[in-house]
């Protein structure tokens, strides 16, 4: 597995990392069997960069990986994430970045995950009730006490990104981007590149639609947040079919499959940046790896952009649009 650093001076990680919020959460039925091979050989594939955060569950994803990652830790890069907490009545989600918070949350974190340390420790959402200059203030105090080694941010706008880095560097602010998803790259991208902060594109897949996998939102289980997200359904999901059919043809003129197109062109838009896409199938994680062995011209990179529209609809429901590019 190739290498890539989070930023000129960040720590060195895989080329691309495992997102494993699906092995516990929001895509329907799980299989622990399944995930734990499928970190097993994330692991033996030289992929090393895993990703949670103590939402996915909630919590049970971080309990699964310290099981998984037992009497091996030392063999992984640990990222994980705090801020959105869940409630039983509306609104179901509340967002919580105070510095009392930050501290009790990675506290839990660590337990669950049965280490004494977390490798990056991620604001999953800006609290915008909290100045973001207290929440990565605390954060830092993690560091300083050896609990956290370095930090970043999640869904953040530009500029408070600039704020948070003044505080402490930020190492790796972690976005959703794809070939369908590019609205960072007018503001954040740029940003990033100024400070020298690595970029960790979640659901690079489009989350699993680019690889033409399903046409239908009937495909999806009953339990899947996907089967009602405004990309899956209606007029949308017509106008975004007729894009991943685009994916599908571009990848086999190229000779390989849909989804190692949609990761090479990611990994291809810098050398900081290192995307995460999530399965809990060892089947879909061979061929998401395999992507990292794919070079892309710049010509093509270029043109393959230009040949897809972006996404019809929005990345989440009205409640979660407001959580983001804070």
């Amino acid at each position: 597995m190739k290498q890539r650093t989070l930023g000129p001076d960040g720590p060195q990680v895989s080329a691309i990392g495992l997102g494993c919020m699906g092995m516990s959460a929001f895509y329907g039925s799980t299989d622990e069997p399944e995930s734990l091979r499928a970190i097993d050989r994330a692991l033996e594939l030289g992929c090393n960069f895993l990703d949670t955060s103590d939402l996915y569950g909630p919590h049970t994803n971080e309990e699964l990986l310290g099981r998984a990652l037992s009497g091996r830790r030392d063999q992984v890069f640990l990222a994980t994430k705090f801020g959105i907490k869940l409630r039983t009545e509306p609104p179901y989600r509340s967002i919580e970045g105070s510095p009392e918070y930050v501290h009790a949350a990675c506290e839990a974190s660590l337990k669950r995950l049965e280490t004494d340390h977390i490798d990056l420790y991620y604001q999953h959402r800006v609290d915008p009730n909290t100045p973001i200059e207290e929440t990565v203030g605390a954060m830092a105090e993690l560091v300083a006490e050896g609990k956290v080694r370095y930090i970043g941010l999640s869904e953040a706008s530009a500029e408070t990104i600039r704020r948070a880095h003044a505080v402490h560097p930020i190492t790796a602010v972690q976005t959703e981007y794809s070939l369908w998803t590019r609205d960072i790259e007018q503001d954040v991208m740029p940003t990033l590149q100024e400070l020298g902060i690595g970029l960790v594109p979640y659901s690079p897949l489009g989350r699993g639609f680019l690889t033409g996998r399903f046409s239908s939102p009937d495909e999806l289980d009953e339990g899947d947040f996907r089967r009602y997200g405004p990309r899956f359904t209606g007029e949308n999901l017509q106008h975004n079919l007729k894009l991943a059919e685009l994916v599908k043809d571009t990848a086999a003129e190229l000779q390989i499959t849909p989804a190692q197109l949609a990761l090479a062109w990611v990994l291809a838009r810098g050398e900081h940046v290192v995307p995460i896409p999530g399965t809990k199938r060892v089947s879909y994680l061979e061929d998401n790896l395999g992507a990292a062995d794919v070079s892309l011209e710049t010509d093509k990179v270029r043109e393959i952009a230009d040949a897809l529209p972006p996404a019809a609809g929005d990345r989440y429901d009205p409640e979660g649009m407001r959580s983001i590019n804070i």
